[in-house]
């Protein structure tokens, strides 16, 4: 979504104001017009911000600035009171969904203010869940953090962390669903320990996990095997039967074209486009001899 995209232009004026750290103009429009943190913008395009709340703005998720003013926090919070005192009804549903927003967060993130932002939303109510989807984009911090706060561990992100007791605590009484999440966060982050652990527990190196897993449903674990450039992780899974041929279900990419893309048009320094290179020429090889 872009602010190009908003067609109130009172709330435009106001997320400007966010956008611009404008603290003492966004306090008068906020004051001035109740409605702008009771009302939902009306912006009914599909996804995860669909008629976001004004709150939900000061993560930039999804990215409209690629930037947060320096006193986000602060803004988050004058917010967060503003939602509290006009807007109760709805007040755990704004703080809940905003902290999601800024766990998984790239912009929070990289402006060093996603624990800070994290840390107040908790203080404020908000239930820390369980980490999986800052682990899925790539936020390990963030999903640790969640962690300590009193987020529920669950297998996947106790494998996307690295908690190998906890691993082997929890594949016990884990579900098929849930052993196929644990192993594509293992393959996304190219961890061949957690990899072979969970091979060797059984789970199934084939299928696609749910739309609610937090990682992208429409790819194996081999093709986040492939993304994460480890050959090694590559290798256990496709010597565990992880099928080379399968494709994922936006692109119709197959494993071999996952990996030739990425040293081709994602590779960002000569190590990297090795690495995919490598890949690529390995996948070859074993479909070719299949």
């Amino acid at each position: 979504m872009n602010n190009s995209e908003i067609t109130d232009p009172l709330f435009l004026e106001t997320v400007e104001a966010i956008d611009s750290g404008d603290t003492e103009h966004l306090e008068s429009l906020v004051t001035k017009h109740p409605r702008l943190i009771v009302d939902r913008l009306d912006h009914p395009v599909e996804g995860y911000f669909r008629n976001p709340y004004l709150l939900w703005f000061v993560a930039d998720n999804p990215i409209r600035i690629d930037k947060l003013p320096p006193n986000i926090t602060e803004i988050t919070s004058f917010l967060i009171t503003a939602v509290k005192r006009g807007a109760a009804d709805s007040y755990q549903f704004q703080l809940d969904y905003t902290l999601g927003l800024v766990a998984t967060g790239r912009i929070p993130q990289e402006c060093g203010v996603q624990i800070e932002m994290m840390d107040l939303l908790i203080n404020e109510g908000a239930k820390p869940g369980g980490g999986l989807g800052a682990l899925a984009h790539g936020n390990i911090a963030a999903a640790e953090y969640l962690i300590e706060r009193g987020g529920t561990l669950t297998l996947p992100v106790a494998v996307g962390l690295a908690r190998m007791d906890d691993v082997k605590r929890l594949v016990v009484t884990a579900k098929p669903e849930e052993l196929l999440i644990a192993l594509t966060a293992a393959a996304f982050y190219g961890k061949p320990d957690m990899i072979t652990y969970l091979l060797s527990a059984g789970v199934n190196p084939n299928g696609y996990p749910k739309n609610n897993s937090g990682f992208h449903s429409h790819a194996t674990p081999l093709h986040q095997a492939v993304y994460s450039g480890s050959l090694d992780a590559v290798k256990l899974l496709v010597e565990a039967g992880a099928d080379i041929d399968a494709r994922d279900l936006v692109y119709d990419g197959t494993t071999i074209g996952w990996a030739q893309y990425m040293q081709t048009e994602e590779s960002t320094d000569e190590t990297q486009k090795k690495s995919f290179a490598l890949i690529a020429d390995y996948l070859l090889e074993r479909k070719q001899t299949s």
